[in-house]
């Protein structure tokens, strides 16, 4: 059965089956018509003479208790629910409706089907048993009802006759059919014949990729081939004379099999894309696999050179390969990433481009809550068996819900629990809804809703298709990726910051590629905040491989990956790098393949040329060995591919015990292999990020914090890592703040202020309003202020009032001594010098705000508050705005620290290898990667940096809720430091309640 949707009309809903291919385009565009007209996500509703119009191809079914012959029975009686089957006849034809009949033992359902019975000989239509199936097996029922009650936002205990009667409505076998329906056989009968009408097929969907719009006189192919001529004189017209001739020979081999598989129209229309964005000012750069192509580095769409860093241009695309080539964009991320967007939606159409959906499912924690609300848990008891169930990545066989349930304290055998228990397991992983691809785009010559059904995105201006990216691909529908990256926006953002308060232009395109400062802090793994290369697993690394050159970069940027760790590539990389051992290859024709890598294969590219040389593979087949070995493994391909590979080998003179070392690595590595092309690509903003942190802090971390949510750490952290650079980080200032944040030249050097963004609960566009008005005329008083602000609530004022931002007002007139001060308060306005003051004054301001009151403010009277002390700024700090731009939390207990023998993050350099120590501090990262089989990694902050600390599968199922939750933790254990890579694994953990400020950290699962 195929393409069956139930389409809403009126107060019922209608099957609709397909049996043809024009069928099947009819259901997309009605589907497409409902979503988008629908004023909500869920709703919509057809239109009678909309399906008169797309009858075409579609069979229907008069549905069970929910369709159009029940409602109307329910209505009117038999008369009006004849009348209502004879229009569904009137529109498809007596031929293409089935009167439906389903028994699931309802006391009114018999009655029903009576009068169905009767409407179909009366009209001369068949009928047709149906199950109205919901699941699969009867025990399933149960998870479908608190699917209901979760749909509706009931519990299972108050959505009464929304759930199921019993649990009929399974997948029925045809002998309970038969049985179900003995003295109606012709209705079982008739789904046979149904069946056999069904002929349309996925496969014959008629997709085609747009043809891009070319000058008169001209072809895309020679288009094409000027475009890219042009711009191989401009990347390859200074080079030397060899580079020029296989950058010529590379560049039309690519053209002539482009030609050939007919992709001329796909390459211009990416370019077309990298131009508009160019011409706009956008930041846009190709990755992955297309960096690969000379073709697509001369149209200016990827940034590395594939002749010069010697790329395999298979990798990107080969005639054996049979499928479309897939080239990324990388955008700016929000608004600058839309532009693009839209104006793809311009040239298509609202029908003619899409984005991609994305399959959210139900997982751990997700399953959790919505199991919980279900079941009516309290929110305390939510709360608590939700955080028990963990979502970290790393399993094993100890590591299951039950198990954490003990640890927890949970009674497993209690039987709510028991039942919570097996509904948590039994969602895990089914769909959930549609959401939207990060960038996946389809466009498509004609109508895109004649392929597939569209329906709006929750973001205005959007349109989504309902397949997600695996479904296209598998469809030939092709996807064009404009993926926002965070840290292009900050590029981008950094540059126009530089210009604005440096007086210096800054071309990323042209940056110097050996500058001593980067390659310092590399070596030194101070990579806070720089892309691809600061998380805890990058820093333990680069002190080790030690960078000097870009390409150093490209193989950092690709070694702390799955595939590297999994084929056991890193540590014997890292050890010939320092020396520690010989580079070694399995048989000396891979040396060309594998000498820039030390003899250890860390990219897909290598592999492929393994099998090219080793085995006399051709491109296209080493790229099927790679795809025959990716995340759908066929066994039988990959025995089939294998005995190949061995026959190659021997053919060319191979021993055995190279053949098993050469496999091993293909076998072991293919899976996860990083494209050496997309490491080039993020080793290229790798450094531009570190280039401008290392000269430009303080415009850095302005673009940074202005495009947070994104990278490895939190605002906080990346905050106290640049204060630690020497950069001065300003308070929030509701008269000079901004909404972003902003630098200001006081001294030598730019200082930042801290943007109204960071205080929580600020409507921007309140926050927008705040900042005109001060422009115009700095607040005299709090009452100025609520006079010419009135949008700010009381609790936006209350928090501005708490962080500090409203400290500075009136600033101006406190000129003279303290006495004098305090002799003219009363005449000058709300002058105070701390919070609890500020906060005195807004609840004087609010209370007497309004019309009748405003040009008669009471007079101030003197705050009868104290001061807040340290551990209050902090609270209301990291309440407020997340984070505190005084002194970390740790440097008010340090003397403490010191007593307890807690050395500080920076010390650890100068102890022993194998000494006991205790370190302390802020989590700000946790981890529990897959490849690390149990192991937990912490990264604990302190005023002086930040320590990591490792913790064993053991210690951490003893201490599970405890290292999950804690903000603050001291750790005890063995220093390890091994080349200039410091950690503690840690031997007792303990909570470190030093603070009730509401940190947060980073965890990554």
């Amino acid at each position: 059965k195929i393409g069956n949707r139930k389409l809403k009309i009126g107060n019922f809903r209608l099957p609709l089956l397909v049996s043809s291919r024009a069928g099947y385009q009819n259901l997309c565009r009605l589907i497409t018509k409902m979503k988008l007209r629908a004023p909500r996500k869920e709703e919509g509703a057809v239109r009678e003479e909309e399906l008169r119009e797309h009858a075409g191809g579609l069979i229907c079914l008069t549905g069970g208790d929910d369709g159009p012959l029940a409602a109307a029975l329910a209505n009117g009686g038999v008369e009006e629910a004849r009348c209502a089957v004879e229009r569904l006849a009137q529109s498809f034809g007596n031929g293409n409706v089935y009167v439906e009949l389903q028994r699931h033992f309802h006391r009114d359902q018999e009655a029903r089907n009576r009068a169905a019975v009767e409407i179909a000989h009366s009209l001369q239509l068949s009928l047709l048993a149906t199950n109205g199936i919901c699941y699969a097996s009867p025990r399933q029922r149960e998870l479908c009802d608190v699917f209901t009650a979760i749909r509706h936002k009931r519990t299972l205990a108050t959505a009464g006759r929304l759930l199921a009667r019993n649990s009929e409505r399974h997948l029925k076998s045809p002998q309970e059919m038969e049985q179900l329906f003995a003295d109606l056989p012709e209705a079982v009968a008739n789904t046979v014949e149904l069946s056999s009408r069904l002929e349309f097929t996925l496969n014959d969907l008629g997709y085609q990729f747009p043809k891009y719009p070319v000058p008169e006189g001209e072809t895309m192919m020679s288009f094409l081939r000027q475009r890219t001529e042009e711009g191989a004189q401009q990347h390859y017209g200074r080079a030397s004379r060899d580079v020029r001739d296989r950058a010529r020979r590379q560049i039309e081999r690519e053209l002539t099999l482009i030609e050939k598989l007919d992709l001329a129209g796909y390459f211009l229309i990416v370019w077309d894309l990298v131009r508009f964005s160019r011409e706009q000012g956008i930041l846009v750069q190709g990755r992955g696999s297309a960096a690969n192509s000379a073709v697509c580095y001369s149209l200016g769409i990827t940034a590395v050179d594939p002749v010069g860093m010697d790329l395999l241009f298979e990798r990107f695309l080969s005639e054996e390969r049979g499928e479309w080539p897939d080239i990324d964009l990388d955008l700016p991320s929000g608004d600058q990433r839309e532009r693009v967007i839209q104006y793809l939606y311009k040239l298509y159409g609202e029908r003619g481009a899409a984005m991609t959906a994305n399959v959210i499912t139900y997982r751990s924690r997700l399953a959790s809550r919505e199991m919980g609300k279900a079941l009516g848990f309290d929110p305390e008891t939510l709360d608590k068996v939700s955080a028990a169930v963990s979502t970290w990545e790393y399993r094993d066989e100890n590591d299951t819900f039950d198990h954490r349930f003990r640890d927890a304290g949970l009674d497993i055998n209690h039987p709510r629990l028991r039942k919570y228990f097996e509904l948590c397991v039994a969602a895990q992983d089914l769909p959930r809804h549609l959401g939207q691809h990060s960038g996946g785009m389809v466009i498509c010559q004609g109508q895109l809703d004649s392929v597939v059904p569209l329906e709006p995105a929750s973001m205005p201006g959007r349109v989504v298709v309902q397949w997600d990216k695996d479904d296209c691909h598998d469809l030939g529908i092709i996807k064009v990726d404009l993926l926002g990256l965070g840290m292009m926006a900050v590029l981008e953002d950094s540059i126009q910051l530089i210009r604005n308060n440096y007086g210096e232009e800054i071309d990323l395109a042209h940056l110097p590629q050996d500058d001593p400062k980067v390659y310092s802090a590399l070596q030194k793994a101070d990579t806070i905040g720089m892309f691809q290369i600061e998380s805890r697993a990058q820093m333990s690394c680069l002190p080790r491989l030690r960078p000097r050159h870009f390409y150093d970069i490209v193989v950092q940027v690709a070694i702390i990956r799955p595939g590297p760790i999994v084929g056991q590539m890193v540590n014997p990389f890292l050890q010939r790098r320092l020396g520690r051992e010989p580079v070694t290859y399995a048989h000396p024709s891979l040396e060309p393949v594998l000498s820039r890598t030390l003899g250890v294969p860390l990219f897909q590219e290598q592999l492929l040329r393994i099998a090219m040389i080793a085995a006399s593979f051709t491109g296209g087949e080493a790229e099927e060995l790679r795809r025959a070995m990716g995340f759908k493994r066929s066994e039988a391909r990959m025995k089939q591919i294998e005995t190949k590979l061995r026959a190659g080998m021997e053919r060319n003179g191979i021993s055995r015990e190279a053949q098993e070392q050469i496999i091993l690595s293909i076998t072991s590595f293919a899976l996860y292999g990083f494209p050496e092309s997309h490491a080039a690509s993020f080793a290229l903003i790798a450094y531009a990020s570190a280039y401008l942190k290392c000269h430009y802090l303080a415009a850095f971390t302005a673009a940074m914090l202005n495009n947070q949510p994104m990278g490895f750490y939190r605002p906080a952290t990346i905050v106290k890592d640049a204060q630690r650079h020497g950069l001065k980080v300003l308070p929030m200032d509701v008269l000079k703040s901004d909404w972003l944040c902003t630098l200001e030249q006081v001294g030598e050097e730019p200082e930042l202020r801290l943007g109204l963004r960071y205080a929580r609960g600020l409507r921007e566009e309140v926050a927008q309003t705040l900042v005109r008005e001060g422009n115009c005329a700095p607040f005299v008083s709090i009452h100025d202020l609520v006079r010419r602000v009135p949008e700010l609530r009381k609790d936006e004022l209350n928090t501005l009032a708490e962080i500090g931002a409203l400290n500075s007002i009136g600033i101006s007139q406190r000129q003279g001594s303290d006495s004098e001060i305090g002799n003219r308060k009363s005449e000058m306005g709300n002058l105070f010098f701390h919070r609890r003051d500020a906060l005195w004054q807004v609840e004087r301001a609010v209370r007497n705000a309004g019309p009748l009151l405003e040009e008669f403010p009471e007079p101030d009277s003197k705050s009868p508050l104290r001061a807040m002390n340290h551990e209050e700024r902090l609270v209301a700090d990291f309440r407020g705005t997340g984070m505190t731009v005084g002194p970390h939390p740790m440097a008010y207990h340090r003397a403490k620290m010191q007593t307890m023998g807690v050395r500080t993050a920076i010390e650890l350099s100068g102890i022993r290898n194998g000494q006991n120590v205790r370190i302390a501090g802020g989590v700000i990262a946790r981890q529990r990667p897959g490849t690390a089989k149990g192991f937990v990694f912490l990264s604990l902050e302190d005023e002086t940096g930040v320590a990591n600390a490792i913790v064993t599968p053991d210690l951490f199922q003893k201490n599970r809720l405890l290292l999950s939750s804690e903000q603050f933790l001291l750790v005890e254990g063995i220093l390890q430091n091994q080349d200039n890579v410091i950690s503690v694994k840690a031997a007792r953990v303990l909570p470190l309640p030093i603070t009730r400020a509401q940190t947060t950290s980073h965890d990554f699962y």
